[in-house]
């Protein structure tokens, strides 16, 4: 068997056309296959590879740590030096109210974390999400998700949850004292980048500060200088009482977080003890992986340039589709309107076809995703026009 037939026979499956491109190796802004051949990578694996593929600031953080120490112990019996580095880094960015850190293995997880922190805290069991939201696809996390499409196959979950409409100020009246918590994501990621409206979160944070409900900020994506800020939230200047982290926050290493203050999370150390626990969260590898990239970005954030970046890929997203096209973006977070979803699959192939990767959207079939590299070098586009 080859390669590819292994692939398809021995590994599952998300779809029934996986990409299956034959990755080598990757470096910088560039994925090989297996034939040499080197594919621009526009979407950051998501959003993971958020300073290119194998920075060497990573790559020795990984080493160093390496040979230290692996696993020693479950997250939150010994003290180890990556992770309490990094939480004391991240909290030192953030405000007060934001001051310790529990590590997870996935961005998923943390919402599955702040899903029961918020139980544990108000005391309530309703939570409100957005439709068109994501914020991961384990059963608790799928509950919130936005799309009754990806959830309707895997009922019945969870109960006492409810969709309102992304920057509608009516529904926001949906949200009452029996709420344990709203789940959201500043800017909607895979709605198709869409941002929210003037005033909008602060009378969110106000109705849940009012009724006595945690504010959940769901910055998976955009997060760690995507934006062009540190966290997406700071633009608005609403503070949540929950941030959940994700996708970059490893460095490229497997690592999510939920953040919140020291009051509200101490309540997951008794009745029950041991109210949340993870044997792989907070790995050491990945936090001194996902140290390494924070520290590189906070020293770099400015330099970056995001907002010319992200004007300069749109004028070059124009030259390559032959015409200007609607487009929306958080920084570097963009979404470019190309019209029905077989022309979202046209184009993606023939930017593929081009040796250039680009992705969509779960929640939106209009639109083409790009989300490059902070540090991507804009000289290597012009080789492709």
């Amino acid at each position: 068997m080859n390669r590819k037939e292994i692939f398809t026979q021995h590994l599952a499956q998300t779809s029934d056309l996986p990409l299956a491109l034959d990755v080598a190796y990757a470096k910088g802004s560039m994925i090989y296959d297996t034939n040499g051949v080197p594919y621009l990578d526009l979407i950051s694996g998501i959003g993971v590879s958020s300073i290119g593929h194998g920075h060497p600031d990573i790559l020795e953080a990984i080493k160093l740590q390496a040979e230290k120490h692996l696993h020693v112990m479950v997250y939150g019996e010994y003290i180890q030096n990556p992770q309490t580095a990094y939480a004391k880094a991240l909290t030192d960015q953030l405000p007060s109210t934001l001051d310790c850190v529990y590590f997870t293995n996935s961005g998923t997880e943390a919402t599955e974390g702040a899903m029961k922190l918020a139980k544990r805290f108000t005391g309530k069991t309703e939570f409100i999400s957005c439709i068109n939201a994501y914020h991961g696809s384990t059963q608790g996390a799928l509950s919130l998700a936005g799309d009754n499409e990806l959830k309707d196959a895997f009922r019945p979950l969870l109960p006492m949850t409810k969709l309102i409409r992304f920057n509608s100020f009516e529904d926001l009246e949906q949200i009452t004292d029996k709420t344990a918590a709203v789940f959201i994501e500043p800017i909607q990621a895979e709605a198709g980048v869409i941002l929210p409206e003037e005033g909008y979160l602060s009378t969110l944070r106000s109705r849940c500060t009012e009724v006595g409900c945690l504010l959940v900020f769901d910055e998976c994506q955009t997060g760690l200088g995507r934006t062009g800020h540190l966290f997406g939230f700071q633009k608005y200047q609403v503070t949540p009482d929950i941030l959940m982290l994700g996708k970059s926050l490893g460095g490229g290493l497997p690592l999510g977080a939920f953040i919140a203050s020291k009051e509200i999370m101490s309540l997951l150390t008794h009745h029950p003890v041991l109210g949340h626990i993870t044997t792989f969260g907070g790995h050491p590898l990945s936090c001194a992986a996902g140290l390494a990239g924070f520290k590189y970005i906070t020293d770099n954030l400015a330099s970056f340039d995001i907002e010319g970046k992200s004007l300069k890929i749109k004028e070059w997203l124009f030259k390559m589709i032959g015409k200007e096209i609607p487009v929306r973006s958080a920084g570097l977070l963009i979404a470019a309107e190309v019209g029905d979803f077989d022309k979202v699959i046209q184009v993606v192939k023939s930017f593929y076809d081009k040796k250039i990767l680009t992705d969509w959207f779960l929640f939106n079939n209009t639109s083409i995703r790009i989300a490059p590299p902070l540090n991507l070098d804009l000289s290597v586009l012009d080789t492709y026009l």
